[in-house]
C-alpha cells in the first residue's frame, strides 16, 4: 500500500525506497548514491564550534553571505559562551583594517577610542565598498569588548585584524592597492600559533575552501585559498565550517528543515557532504562539500536569512557617501552612482554582489 501525507505528498520513507527502485533499474549515479549515504546529525552549533578547539588551533567560521543577521547572533551567542574564553585566546576578522591593531587592542580592552578612530578599523579594510560598514560588525566589536570587561585582563580575548594594512589615503588607482599584501595567515601563524594560542576565524566563506578551482596565475597555478595558506604558514590543521545562507540543505536532506537554529553538522561521510552545492562567481564547484569544508552550520531556512542594514545617519552622512564613491570609482568605474549606494543605504542587500 502506498503511503502518503494528510495532503497527497508521500512520506520520506516512500520518496526514500521509491528513489532506490529507479536508482537499481537506472544503474548507480552520483544523485543516486546520494540516497545511500548516512544523514548528517546536528548539534547545537555553539557547542560544536567550541569542541572544535579541543583539537585544533584553528577554527575557521564561515560568515555566510556578508551582512546577514542571523550570523551575527550566532556569533554573539559564541563569544558571550563562559566557555569561549576557557577555550579561545584571539579571534581573527576579515573586517578590519590591520593598520589599526593598536586602536583595536586598547578598544577592547576596555580603554576609551574617540570614535572617529574606531571606526576607521571597518570602514578602511581593502574592499572599496559599503561591505562592513553595516552595524553588525561594528556590534560584535562591543560585544568582545563586553566580555572582557568580566574577565580578569590574563584571559581577555583578543581581536585580530586580518584585513590588509591598506592606508587609502595613499591610493591613487587600483592597481596601489596591491602594495598592501600582508595577509591574515601571517598574523595567524605570528600571533596565535607561534605563541601557542588558539583562535576563531571569521571571514566569507569562500575563504576556506580547501581546494581553489577557478583562480590561477597565467602559468596555470591556482591561487591558495586562506585556509590552504594558513596550515602552510601556521603548520596546523584548520577546522573549517561553511556558514549557510544560499542553499536550500532541506531539499539535499530533508530533515535539516526541523533542526533547531543555530545547528552544526560534520560533513565527512554524510548526505550533506557527499553532494557539491558551492558556487563561485556563478560557477559550480565540482568538489564535494566534504572536499572542501569540515562542518556545515545551519542558520535556518534561506527564505528566513535577513540582512543587516547601513544606519541613516551614515546614509545621510555626505562625507561618508563622497568616500564610499570615490574609492568604489577606484574599482570599478563604470559601476558605481550615486543611485547604487542610495539603494545600499535605503533597503536590505539582496545581492551576493557585495559580498
Amino acid at each position: 500500500m502506498n503511503r502518503h501525507t494528510g495532503d497527497g505528498e508521500l512520506q520520506p520513507r516512500a520518496v526514500f525506497v521509491l528513489v532506490l527502485v529507479i536508482c537499481s533499474a537506472l544503474g548507480a549515479s552520483a544523485a543516486c548514491n546520494v540516497w545511500r549515504v548516512p544523514r548528517a546529525v546536528h548539534v547545537d552549533a555553539v557547542s560544536g564550534i567550541l569542541d572544535a578547539f579541543r583539537s585544533h588551533q584553528i577554527v575557521a567560521l564561515g560568515e555566510g553571505l556578508h551582512g546577514n543577521e542571523q550570523g551575527h547572533a550566532l556569533r554573539l551567542a559564541l563569544v558571550r559562551d563562559p566557555r569561549f574564553p576557557t577555550l579561545v585566546n584571539d579571534i581573527v576578522v576579515e573586517f578590519g583594517n590591520s593598520r589599526y591593531q593598536d586602536v583595536m587592542d586598547q578598544f577592547v580592552a576596555g580603554d576609551e577610542v574617540p570614535y572617529d578612530l574606531l571606526r576607521r578599523i571597518w570602514q578602511d579594510t581593502i574592499n572599496p565598498n559599503p561591505l562592513f560598514d553595516s552595524p553588525i560588525y561594528e556590534g560584535f566589536f562591543r560585544a568582545v569588548r563586553e566580555v572582557n570587561g568580566s574577565l580578569p585582563p590574563s584571559r581577555h580575548i583578543r581581536v585580530l585584524l586580518g584585513g590588509a594594512p591598506v592606508e587609502w589615503e595613499k591610493v591613487r588607482t587600483r592597481e596601489d592597492l596591491g602594495r598592501w599584501k600582508r595577509g591574515a595567515e601571517e598574523v595567524i601563524s605570528t600571533d596565535v600559533v607561534s605563541r601557542s594560542r588558539r583562535a576563531l576565524v571569521i571571514f566569507g566563506d569562500g575563504h576556506f575552501r580547501r581546494h581553489n578551482e577557478w583562480q590561477q596565475d597565467p602559468d596555470g597555478t591556482f591561487w591558495p585559498t586562506l585556509t590552504q595558506r594558513i596550515e602552510r604558514a601556521a603548520s596546523t590543521r584548520v577546522f573549517s565550517i561553511w556558514t549557510n545562507t544560499t542553499v536550500e540543505l532541506e531539499r539535499i536532506q530533508r530533515d535539516v528543515g526541523s533542526w533547531p537554529v543555530a545547528s552544526l553538522a560534520i560533513l565527512r561521510g554524510t548526505r550533506l557532504g557527499s553532494v557539491n552545492f558551492f558556487y563561485y562567481a556563478g560557477l559550480k564547484s565540482t568538489l564535494r562539500m566534504e572536499d572542501q569544508y569540515d562542518a556545515l552550520v545551519y542558520l535556518g531556512p534561506v527564505s528566513s536569512i535577513t540582512m543587516s542594514e547601513l544606519s541613516p545617519s551614515l546614509c545621510r552622512d555626505t562625507s561618508y557617501m563622497q568616500m564610499r564613491l570615490a574609492r568604489m570609482a577606484l574599482i570599478a568605474p563604470a559601476a558605481p552612482d550615486a543611485a547604487m549606494l542610495e539603494r545600499f543605504c535605503a533597503a536590505q542587500a539582496q545581492s551576493q554582489s557585495w559580498r
